[in-house]
């Protein structure tokens, strides 16, 4: 019984204050002269520089595959594999007797040929005077000029017969078009090789220089664009650099977008970036995954509000609120666009020395005066 009556009188004293306690907190508090506590952040305007990492692939600078231009059998190789190799060196000898024989009877053929453009000159020759005086026929004059023509046509014939065999004997030595690291030989000594076959002797790889090659949505890239409008060339490459990162950390000096495609990858909606490295080290190997990081945009004032400041509404839009020079906080709407780090960058609604919320929202309703103290720093005891 006694419970009862405990629990009874709980509830009696529970609505009596109910009903007892004062409506309106927040206005009992401005009527009595008492503003709530704020803690607020002045906007300052700060530098800033947005960067977005991009996965990708590297390459080669430049790359030859080495295919031997005429068939035969390979009789030396020239070099170490993995070694540097210089432009113009040569790499592999193909057995070069039966071109050398076809050279030697190009040669032969030519002089032939000129011993008969001597002869064929000669008859013309007299055959002109003899026409004059009626000792010859006409017909037969004409036919020593032809014959004249037709022994010069056959050196100009032998002349190139030479020329291609010339050729022919020196594609036997078979030379690096380009200077860089070469790999590993697909052929020995005594290896047949067909002239333009499908399988490379080597590859020859320039490393001191390495691409990059990223995707960026073509809207990204759009954005790029207009972010560095007046910077970038016909060809979409800017002028900001680029930093490459291996394991995620910096390696090198900055490097220079060279290349964007001219068309979007219809099934991923991305287009291809090439960004060009130093490499002068040949730490960078072709086909390594490594990550650059690529300068967006840079603002020497930018505006940034902490996250913790920023309401999202209902229908997707963002305020703050600002408490103004006469001292009473109020919503404001603003446009926020990156995210960077535990702040947002804020592009229209805030200017530099505007105090924003930042702890003590859900004291606060519009147009309440409020006392601010700066966040970070300890409040100032109440006298």
């Amino acid at each position: 019984m006694k419970r009862s009556y405990i629990i009874a009188g709980l509830l009696v004293t529970l609505i009596a204050g109910w009903y007892l306690w004062p409506k309106g907190s927040s206005d009992h508090l401005q009527d009595s002269g008492m503003k709530p506590e704020v803690s607020v952040v002045t906007m300052k305007p700060e530098p800033l520089v947005l960067t977005k990492e991009l996965p990708g692939r590297t390459s080669a600078f430049r790359i030859a595959e080495i295919r031997p231009q005429v068939s035969g059998i390979v009789t030396k190789r020239f070099f170490e594999e993995g070694s540097l190799v210089k432009q113009g060196q040569q790499l592999y000898q193909i057995d070069p007797a039966t071109f050398k024989a076809a050279s030697n009877s190009a040669k032969a053929n030519l002089s032939k040929a000129e011993a008969n453009v001597k002869s064929a000159q000669a008859k013309a020759g007299r055959y002109e005077e003899l026409v004059k005086i009626g000792a010859v026929s006409r017909q037969e004059f004409d036919d020593a000029k032809a014959s004249l023509a037709q022994a010069r046509a056959d050196v100009a014939i032998a002349r190139s017969e030479v020329s291609s065999a010339g050729i022919n004997l020196d594609y036997t030595r078979v030379m690096s078009p380009i200077s860089g690291r070469i790999g590993q030989s697909k052929v020995t000594e005594g290896a047949l090789v067909n002239a333009n076959q499908q399988s490379p002797l080597a590859v020859v790889q320039q490393l001191d220089r390495i691409y990059v090659d990223v995707s960026r949505s073509s809207a990204e890239l759009m954005q790029l664009r207009q972010r560095h409008q007046g910077q970038a060339g016909d060809s979409g490459s800017g002028s900001a650099p680029v930093q490459l990162l291996v394991d995620g950390k910096p390696k090198g000096e900055p490097g220079t977008l060279k290349f964007s495609d001219v068309t979007v990858n219809p099934s991923t909606g991305t287009v291809l970036l090439r960004i060009l490295f130093n490499n002068p080290g040949h730490e960078i190997l072709p086909g390594m995954f490594v990550h650059a990081r690529l300068e967006e945009w840079r603002d020497e004032r930018a505006i940034l509000v902490p996250q913790k400041s920023v309401s999202r509404n209902a229908d997707g839009s963002v305020s703050v609120w600002v408490v103004g020079a006469d001292g009473k906080a109020n919503p404001r709407p603003i446009i926020v666009t990156e995210v960077v780090g535990d702040r947002w960058l804020v592009s229209s609604g805030l200017k530099a020395g505007e105090k924003v919320v930042y702890e003590g929202i859900m004291k606060i309703q519009p147009g309440m005066a409020v006392k601010t103290v700066e966040a970070g720093r300890p409040p100032v005891p109440a006298r």
